[in-house]
């Protein structure tokens, strides 16, 4: 393969690779992860808040602990557009949760398309064809820490007198 092949084919390729890359370092930081579910036929409808980091593009959220009823774990990478196909897995809280996970303690999985921008983020649970999964979004937002307020100005010199 000549050079100007060579430079063609990384022209080409570099974006495709810059795009499918974790945004490391763009997006980390405390973050707060919300989560509402809307009312299915056997569940009542939902808000969960909880805290998430995203640490060299990787994004990471958990809920209550761990096989406990109601634990929640979230997990995957952001790629450098800001987007992110994050996996979601946890145990049933109560009741039941539809035909693949009837009762409490029962374990579920399910995938999230979700958006984020540097101080923000969106998405949403995906249903399948709507049978196993009940419409849930989700909304992100970076904790910012409070700003460091500036230092005294230093006391100015005693003049003699």
């Amino acid at each position: 393969m000549n050079l100007t092949k060579t430079v063609c084919l990384l022209m080409i390729s570099a974006p495709m690779l810059l795009w499918s890359q974790p945004a490391a370092g763009r997006f980390d930081g405390a973050w707060t992860t919300s989560m509402a579910c809307e009312a299915s036929t056997h569940m009542p409808a939902y808000r969960w808040t909880f805290p998430s980091v995203i640490k060299d593009g990787s994004f990471h959220a958990q809920h209550s602990e761990e096989h406990a009823p109601g634990y929640l774990v979230i997990d995957g990478p952001i790629n450098a557009d800001g987007s992110a196909k994050l996996h979601a897995k946890g145990t049933v809280q109560a009741g039941k949760a539809g035909l693949v996970t009837e009762l409490k303690g029962n374990k579920y999985d399910y995938y999230i398309e979700a958006k984020f921008t540097e101080t923000s983020g969106t998405g949403k649970r995906d249903e399948g064809a709507g049978i196993l999964g009940r419409p849930c979004s989700f909304e992100f937002t970076k904790q910012v820490d409070a700003p460091t307020p500036p230092a005294a100005p230093a006391p100015a010199p005693a003049t003699p007198q």
